[in-house]
C-alpha cells in the first residue's frame, strides 16, 4: 500500500495497486488549487483508496468542464488538499499526487498519462512529446471521448499553441 498525508499529518491515506490513469490537468480550478501550472492527479477505483487517519473537510466545487460537482477533501488544520471524489465519476478517487510520501512510485508514460485543458494552460508550460493532449476535458460528455493532439517533440505553450487549441474547440461546436 502506498501512503500519503497532509502537511501536518492529521490526514493520512493509503492506496492499493497502481493508478488507473495519471491526469495532468491545466484547468483554471487545478491551477488555483495547486498554485502551479497544473495538477498531477492519480486516479484510483474508490475501493482501493483508504482513509487511515483523520476526517477531512470537504469543499464542493462545480466543474468548469462538466458542470458537475467535484468534492475536494482537505485537512481542516493545515489546509492541504489530499483527494477528490466526483459526482460525474462516483466509482473513482483522484489523489493530489504531491501528497504521496514516495513521489516516484508510479509511472508516467504515454500509455497511462495524459494532459488536458490545453486551452487554459499557462504560457511557458512544457507539454511532453508522445502524450495525448486534450484542448478541454478528455470526455466531451457522458461516454463521448474527445480527440487528442500528440506532439512529436516537447512543446512549450505559447500564444500560437493556445490559439490553435481554442480554434480546435470552436470547430467541435455545432
Amino acid at each position: 500500500m502506498e501512503i500519503g498525508h497532509c502537511l501536518c499529518g492529521e490526514i493520512e491515506f493509503g492506496v492499493e495497486g497502481h493508478p488507473n490513469d495519471v491526469l495532468n490537468c491545466h484547468c483554471n480550478f487545478c491551477q488555483r488549487a495547486t498554485g502551479s501550472a497544473y495538477l498531477v492527479e492519480t486516479m484510483f477505483d474508490r475501493k482501493n483508496f483508504h482513509l487511515l487517519r483523520g476526517a477531512p473537510q470537504v469543499y464542493d466545487h462545480v466543474s468548469e468542464g462538466s458542470g458537475k460537482v467535484i468534492h475536494i477533501h482537505f485537512c481542516g488544520t493545515c489546509g492541504t488538499k489530499t483527494h477528490m471524489t466526483f459526482d460525474r465519476f462516483p466509482a473513482s478517487v483522484g489523489v493530489f499526487s504531491g501528497t504521496f510520501d514516495e513521489k516516484d512510485w508510479f509511472e508516467r508514460t504515454p500509455e497511462n498519462a495524459l494532459h488536458f485543458f490545453l486551452s487554459t494552460a499557462p504560457k511557458g508550460t512544457v507539454l511532453p512529446a508522445g502524450f495525448e493532449i486534450y484542448d478541454a476535458h478528455y470526455w466531451q460528455s457522458e461516454g463521448v471521448a474527445s480527440t487528442p493532439v500528440v506532439f512529436d517533440e516537447n512543446t512549450v505553450v505559447t500564444d500560437e499553441v493556445k490559439a490553435e487549441s481554442v480554434e480546435r474547440l470552436k470547430n467541435l461546436k455545432p
